[in-house]
């Protein structure tokens, strides 16, 4: 088996570079113009547009497994540009259903005869995804649905996944040491998740477990399991019926809220995130139904995720600190979570911060105002400091995900205000208050002792000064390279210097052929000093603030 699904990697992978070579080699040319020489070059938004395309073109010819890959990429705004992240957002998880011989065989193999498990069953799939198609059924009176792992997708699963993990470290050239850093996250994120996805007994455990913690939600429906009539391969839930969250006009013909409808949806998911640690990670409007009473249900859990009490901790410290307006407070917090280098210019990400708070807001933002940040931003960072550690990947697909929908219910949906409210009615501002108090107390204390302890020592040490007994050892700490680029280029600039001097010596005494050797070599030397006083380009791409663009592009 191991040697089928290496064989079948290697003709994948084949496969896979002759779709993504193109895009890799114009992705080197913009690097080094020659590839291996040249300058870079700088790229439209046109042209990010285009190869956007070409890649969401790519990744629905491969199959299933890029098809996922390319939606959890659509997520990932610290790996790609926005363009990339828009036109991937199209890609939908609707692939058309296996015949129904085979599915039925991947139930026979996991319960027995259809006709002896379920009273009566439509042979005909109501969706059809990558990895799995749900059908309809009756059982003892009730119906339910069943939903069914494509055959033999885990071999195509497995085989695709070791295509991605030999294309990595070849990945790892075209990109920026921060979008490595995420890129490399991102595929061991992917293949544990994927890997979990097709696991139907986890999604069934993670169901329950989530259903129990809504218990008595009546906002809240999340299907029952069927234990006996599930497995490995196969679940079989509960159905419920409703209409699709997003399908506004079909919402407004039921009467319902749906400013009150996105307040439930997003105060479910701080539940599940604050609260809970166990959450659904794939909320899209295919996973969201409404019921006439605007009860909101819940599909299709085999995304889905924990968080540690730690994470946990610094998310409420960051949504506390957002709805404080406490810019330092969201700094620290997004350092502490590792989503942030610590070596990031604090007061640039800060007026980052405050852009990003105000579009939460729905407020207008000035075009000016972000042309400013930009430029501060690439005046004083080579590359973005914000990076995305695996353990929040999930969560911050949540996050993008939820706002979106609730965005599409309600245009000034304020996240921040829902957020607040929440934080203030389960005690978190209050517990966040009593914190400071505290810290502020032992800071009080600890002044009082250093206060004691530092007058003896300061007396020793002038002592010492006096005697002329005072050493200072110093560590210079250089993240940046400072002293390297300064040695580097007084090298250049003696040899430099030599290599005119030589020319002109070589010139007087020998004849043109030395000194022309000698002057190409000067010029060449002469170039590489010229290069190390270029200034490095920071960020090309926009950011883009979801509001701010939408009202862009309505105007456009």
């Amino acid at each position: 088996m191991v040697t089928l699904v290496n064989l079948r990697a290697y003709r994948r992978f084949f496969v896979v570079a002759y779709h993504f070579l193109p895009l890799l080699l114009s992705y080197a040319r913009d690097r080094r113009r020659f590839l291996l020489f040249g300058g870079s070059r700088q790229v439209s938004s046109e042209t990010r547009v285009e190869r956007a395309n070409t890649l969401l073109e790519s990744f629905l010819t491969l199959g299933p497994t890029f098809i996922k890959l390319g939606q959890l990429l659509s997520t990932r705004p610290d790996i790609l540009p926005p363009e990339y992240v828009d036109e991937l957002a199209q890609l939908q998880d609707e692939v058309p259903p296996a015949e129904w011989s085979r599915a039925e065989q991947v139930i026979e193999a996991e319960l027995g005869p259809v006709e002896e498990y379920f009273d009566e069953f439509d042979t005909e799939a109501i969706s059809g995804a990558s990895l799995g198609q749900v059908y309809t059924a009756e059982l003892d009176g009730r119906d339910v649905a069943v939903k069914v792992r494509r055959p033999g997708i885990e071999d195509l699963v497995e085989a695709d996944l070791r295509v991605i993990r030999w294309s990595l470290p070849l990945l790892m050239r075209f990109i920026g040491q921060g979008r490595a850093f995420s890129l490399e996250n991102l595929a061991d994120e992917f293949s544990k998740t994927i890997r979990e996805e097709m696991d139907y007994s986890r999604e069934a455990t993670m169901l329950e477990e989530i259903r129990a913690n809504f218990e008595g939600n009546e906002d809240v429906a999340i299907p029952e399991v069927i234990d006996s009539h599930s497995g490995p391969r196969i679940l079989t839930m509960q159905y419920i019926g409703g209409t699709k969250i997003n399908d506004v006009s079909e919402l407004d013909a039921m009467d319902i809220d749906r400013h009150e409808l996105a307040v439930t949806l997003q105060e479910a998911y701080l539940q599940m995130l604050l609260e809970d640690g166990v959450f659904h990670a794939d909320p899209h409007p295919g996973n969201l139904s409404v019921q006439s009473d605007g009860t909101i249900v819940f599909y299709d859990f085999g995304m889905s995720g924990r968080v540690d009490e730690f994470i946990q901790r610094k998310i409420i410290d960051f949504y506390v600190a957002v709805a404080n307006q406490d810019i330092d407070g969201i700094l620290d917090a997004l350092v502490e979570m590792g989503t942030l280098s610590p070596e990031a210019d604090r007061a640039t990400m800060g007026k980052v911060m405050e852009l990003a708070i105000e579009d939460a807001r729905g407020e207008d933002i000035e075009t000016y105002r972000v042309q400013q940040i930009v430029s501060q931003v690439e005046d004083t960072i080579y590359e973005f400091p914000l990076r995305l550690p695996s353990n929040l990947a999930l969560v911050l697909r949540v996050a993008t995900v939820v706002e979106g929908v609730c965005v599409t219910l309600d245009p000034d949906f304020d996240f921040i205000s829902v957020a607040t409210d929440y934080l203030t009615e389960q005690g978190y501002r209050e517990e966040s208050i009593k914190q400071f108090v505290g810290e502020a107390g032992d800071q009080v204390q600890q002044s009082i002792q250093s206060s004691i302890r530092v007058p003896p020592k300061l007396e020793r040490t002038l002592d010492r000064i006096d005697r002329d007994d005072l050493y200072v050892r110093t560590d210079i700490e250089d993240g940046n390279n400072v002293f390297d680029k300064l040695a580097k280029r007084l090298v250049y600039g003696l040899l430099m210097a030599a290599g005119i001097f030589s020319t002109s010596y070589l010139y007087a005494t020998t004849g043109v052929e030395p000194a022309a050797v000698m002057g190409a070599f000067s010029a060449t030397i002469g170039l590489l000093l010229y290069r190390s006083f270029r200034k490095r380009r920071g960020i090309r791409a926009t950011p883009q603030f979801t509001r701010h663009e939408m009202r862009r592009r309505d105007g456009e």
